[in-house]
């Protein structure tokens, strides 16, 4: 009984421990370079912008 009690349970990991932090740092970097993709999208346009920006 007291054998039962002390046996463990072992649930091993799919990948190793580190793979979830690279994983993890991977999708941060692929979101950044997604938002970085954007950046100055509104002044691509500049002659659209400028005749809106006169007027306020």
């Amino acid at each position: 009984m007291i054998s039962l009690l002390a046996a463990e349970v072992v649930n091993p990991l799919p990948v190793p421990g580190i793979m979830f932090g690279v994983l993890a740092f991977g999708i941060f970097a692929l979101m950044g370079a997604i938002t970085w993709s954007y950046r100055d999208l509104a002044n691509r346009n500049s002659h659209k912008s400028s005749g809106t920006g006169a007027q306020h």
